[in-house]
């Protein structure tokens, strides 16, 4: 196994073929700008790429935020990355905060948000950018961008309307309004909510449930299903025979076949 990636902001943890990415800012409420967490984010996304025995990723906070997306108070003092003219700041949102949505789209391996507190702006966003998301009760949503005269400039737009549908993510970008956690169950945006305490294990749980199956298979299909919202059927599935083949000759199929056929024998 290649050696962890060094993290200034995060801490990034393994169990088995189960990686864990704790934002450990909560000093800032595990602000993403202003903080070296985008840096860390982009890291982990490369070396799990890279690392071929990683079947899952979680992403979670420490304290009691997962993450307040942007720091206000850089933005009200117009610094840091918030800082520049026009053309400064279009530089820096696209070699800053827009180096998330890239390195997360390419993550090979299902991404499972545990979202243990308040998710706001960018930090909607990220939590968006994962495949699953569970939310402890304490958690909340809001894509907020509208209420401070922005626009998601990490991308969010582009991410809620493929969970909920168009109508359902313009209410809530147009409005700003920041929901629950039941209230995000009731619209898709969550798969589970579960009492704080129980959070980090009912993620391990679903971890390891889809970290069972062949690796190899589980990167290919998460490939495919990213692959589907762009492609023409006959492309997807001439794609989709070119993976089976390869899935066919891997071992960790034979293994799978084999256990289901003794199985079915007994």
């Amino acid at each position: 196994m290649k050696p962890l990636p060094k993290l200034s902001d995060a801490t990034l943890t393994l169990a088995n073929n189960i990686a864990t990415l704790t934002l450990n800012r909560h000093d800032v409420r595990n602000a993403l700008t202003g903080t070296a967490l985008i840096d860390d984010l982009a890291a982990t996304a490369q070396w799990i790429n890279c690392e071929q025995s990683i079947a899952v990723l979680i992403i979670t906070g420490q304290g009691s935020a997962f993450s307040a997306g942007g720091n206000i108070k850089d933005m009200a003092n117009q610094a840091g990355d918030f800082g520049g003219d026009v053309k400064i700041l279009m530089d820096k949102y696209r070699q800053g905060i827009q180096k998330i949505p890239l390195a997360m789209q390419s993550i090979e391996v299902p991404i499972i948000a545990a979202v243990n507190g308040p998710a706001i702006g960018a930090g909607f966003d990220l939590a968006n950018m994962c495949d699953l998301r569970i939310a402890s009760s304490k958690a909340k949503f809001g894509e907020t961008f509208s209420s401070l005269g922005l626009i998601p400039g990490d991308g969010g737009a582009w991410f809620l309307q493929r969970i909920i549908g168009y109508q359902q993510a313009a209410e809530l970008t147009f409005t700003g309004r920041v929901i629950e956690a039941d209230e995000a169950k009731s619209l898709g945006i969550v798969l589970e909510v579960v009492e704080p305490e129980r959070l980090l294990t009912r993620a391990n749980q679903l971890a390891e449930q889809i970290a069972a199956n062949p690796t190899m298979a589980m990167r290919m299909t998460k490939r495919l299903m990213k692959m589907a919202q762009r492609m023409e059927l006959p492309d997807f599935l001439s794609m989709c025979a070119a993976f089976q083949g390869m899935c066919h000759h891997d071992q960790a199929h034979l293994e799978a076949v084999e256990a289901m056929l003794a199985k079915i024998s007994k």
